[in-house]
């Protein structure tokens, strides 16, 4: 996974959902709301969503608690969906602070929240619009 450079995440999405963060408190409604929108989309026939939604779920939590803490608010977070991939984009309002992997650390020392998500997720990004700074992981929905 590289952020070391700005990419946008696929323009062909569809919304499904959108939250609004001020806190960390919130996140607990934000994963159930992922849930409830995961399970709620067409699927190919026969085909299930296996660990997608806890997948997104990790990820979402992962770059929000980033978002509220390292950003400004508000945290906005966004489901989108391809014809093959869930697209979840969480953005703050620090538009100039590039988002950094952290390097090795003792474990319970934290900044691991981007490792996590490399590896959950089939893709990772960010970029900047100007005014809002937009880390996005994109997930393959199962074939059937």
């Amino acid at each position: 996974m590289s952020l070391e450079t700005a990419s946008r995440p696929p323009d062909a999405a569809d919304d499904i959902q959108h939250w609004v963060l001020d806190n960390f408190a919130e996140l607990r409604r934000l994963r159930a709301g992922l849930f409830e929108a995961l399970n709620g989309e067409p699927m190919p026939p026969d085909g299930k969503l296996d660990d997608v939604p806890e997948q997104v779920a990790i990820v979402a939590t992962e770059l929000a608690t980033n978002a509220i803490r390292h950003g400004r608010p508000p945290t906005r977070v966004s489901l989108r969906r391809t014809e093959h991939t869930f697209v979840l984009d969480v953005a703050d309002e620090d538009p100039g602070t590039v988002p950094e992997l952290a390097g090795p650390r003792k474990p319970g020392k934290g900044g691991l929240g981007l490792h996590i998500v490399g590896e959950l997720a089939e893709a990772v990004g960010w970029y900047s619009d100007g005014t809002s700074k937009h880390v996005w992981a994109e997930f393959r929905i199962p074939p059937a």
